[in-house]
């Protein structure tokens, strides 16, 4: 999957340049809130089909505008103050206009939320992506690439001419650079979007069989999604690892 002289997915995966990533929210055990009556009315989903399920549901009443806000006041905060369950885990992009809350219509305390230029990973990434899985029982991890993605197009375009981007930008450039050879070897009138997807399809397949993951996997405890952001529709669709 790469030529010669370049890290493998596994190398980015296990020894990259990190890019900044959303903090490991409240990084105490999930003990008890202190009242029930402060839940989120449908309760926690605790299978990856149930998770998948509810983050579909409010994506599509973020495409319809039919939102519903849930878990976003003064009480659901009290409640989440002294311990946490998210139900899932999203590593997408800096994108200013993808914020995985807004558009999976989700609030506090329902969802890990890491965002690095691209969904390119480092060590302390995958951590991160790990931490909910292997900690509280997150049933469910999305990695989420979007249309007109800036990073993308931007190492597209650093290895393509072989002008190296400034500073630390050149890390990510690097760290997509798996995705840039499929795209290329795969072709198509779009190659930026191509890049972007392969990016989701490579990160997905990678953390999936990560060897601490992976056995969450097989038994049925977790799932890892890719999926694809329109920014034109605010439709997220699936690519890869949609649980049944």
């Amino acid at each position: 999957m790469h030529r010669a002289g370049h890290p493998d997915r596994r190398a980015l995966l296990s020894g990259g340049l990190v890019v900044t990533t959303a903090a490991l929210v409240g990084c105490s055990s999930t003990s008890a809130a202190p009242s029930a009556t402060s839940a989120s009315p449908e309760g926690r989903p605790t299978s990856p089909a149930a998770a998948f399920a509810r983050l579909m549901e409010g994506n599509k009443r973020w495409v319809s505008g039919d939102l519903q806000h849930p878990d976003r006041d003064p009480n659901r905060r009290q409640f989440v103050a002294e311990g946490q369950e998210p139900f899932g885990a999203i590593l997408s992009c800096i994108d200013s206009r993808v914020p995985p809350e807004l558009l999976f219509d989700t609030g506090l305390g329902d969802l890990y939320v890491m965002r690095t230029g691209g969904e390119a990973v480092g060590p302390v990434v995958t951590g991160s992506v790990e931490y909910g899985p292997m900690t509280s029982g997150t049933p469910l991890i999305v990695v989420l690439g979007h249309q007109r993605c800036g990073a993308v197009k931007a190492a597209y375009k650093s290895i393509r001419t072989g002008k190296p981007l400034p500073g630390n930008l050149e890390a990510i450039a690097e760290a997509l650079r798996p995705a840039y050879e499929q795209a290329v070897r795969e072709g198509g009138a779009d190659p930026v979007d191509s890049m972007a997807r392969a990016q989701v399809t490579l990160t997905s397949a990678d953390l999936r069989s990560n060897q601490d993951l992976a056995p969450l996997v097989r038994k049925g405890a977790l799932a890892v999604v890719g999926a694809y952001y329109s920014l034109d529709t605010g439709k997220v669709d699936v690519l890869a690892g949609a649980p049944s």
